[in-house]
């Protein structure tokens, strides 16, 4: 890999919310021109119809990253859109090619050393979007209320010298509500996975990347790009890790924050 490309086997994104004001599309697109793969995941809520329902917002940028994609996918990478509950309209097309890029409700991925992996975006393992909608709407607003401040917030902290910070991510590990729902969240993907048979899960949803081992079943979460700008790889050897962007835009290549074993 040279200073200008992260050269991998697959990567995986989501979450990363098209059409509002928390997107770090500028980020993403940096990204993705540092990017070598063979197959790209889009793991759900690439477009916020939620958001875009109740105003329009979409910047230069916002279009970058579709064209960025469509682009890849003429240059012969293989991208698998799997939609999310904010995006989930775009499920009305599961085997649908648009432009290169495949629809579908989930996926196997099989990696390098040949494990398999269930993709799913997870909104279907979250009881608060299957059984009480306008809840997960209330709670959507609450949420990108917290992401304006925060982007303020860091407006300040960048001033300053000071790398971003999240307020969301801070409230998730201190209120014990959201850490049981995410707890619960894990637990289901991953017993999902179990009863498909197959040796993990990859997924986002839930904005929070993370590896780990969930009785057996490997756990990967991709995360997002509103707040933590992370993506999951896999590189030649089928070995899986989540690169934090954001702490690495100004370096000369990425660096690994967690891996798989």
């Amino acid at each position: 890999m040279d200073d200008a490309e992260l050269s991998c086997r697959s990567v995986f994104i989501s979450d990363i919310h098209l059409g509002t004001r928390g997107c770090q599309a500028e980020r993403l697109l940096d990204f993705i021109r540092s990017l070598e793969c063979e197959r790209l995941y889009l793991v759900g809520d690439i477009v916020d119809g939620w958001k875009l329902r109740s105003g329009w917002h979409w910047p230069q940028a916002h279009n970058d990253v579709v064209q960025k994609i469509l682009r890849l996918a003429r240059k012969g990478v293989e991208i698998i859109y799997v939609p999310g509950n904010h995006d989930e309209r775009v499920r009305d097309f599961c085997g649908v090619h648009f432009g290169g890029v495949v629809v579908a409700r989930d996926a196997i991925h099989e990696a390098a050393d040949g494990r398999r992996y269930l993709v799913t975006h997870g909104d279907e393992f979250d009881g608060v979007v299957q059984h009480a909608r306008w809840l997960a709407l209330l709670g959507d607003y609450g949420y990108r209320a917290l992401l304006t401040a925060n982007t303020m917030f860091n407006r300040v902290r960048r001033r300053l010298g000071l790398c971003d910070w999240s307020l969301s991510a801070y409230v998730k590990t201190r209120v014990k509500n959201a850490l049981q729902f995410i707890e619960n969240f894990e637990a289901a993907v991953a017993d999902e996975a179990r009863r498909r048979g197959v040796d993990g899960v990859i997924c986002g949803h839930i904005h929070r990347a993370e590896i780990r081992s969930i009785g057996g079943v490997v756990y990967m979460n991709d995360g997002d790009w509103v707040e933590s700008c992370t993506a999951l790889v896999e590189d030649h050897q089928g070995r899986f890790s989540i690169v934090r962007w954001n702490e690495i835009a100004a370096r000369p290549a990425p660096v690994v924050v967690a891996q798989a074993a």
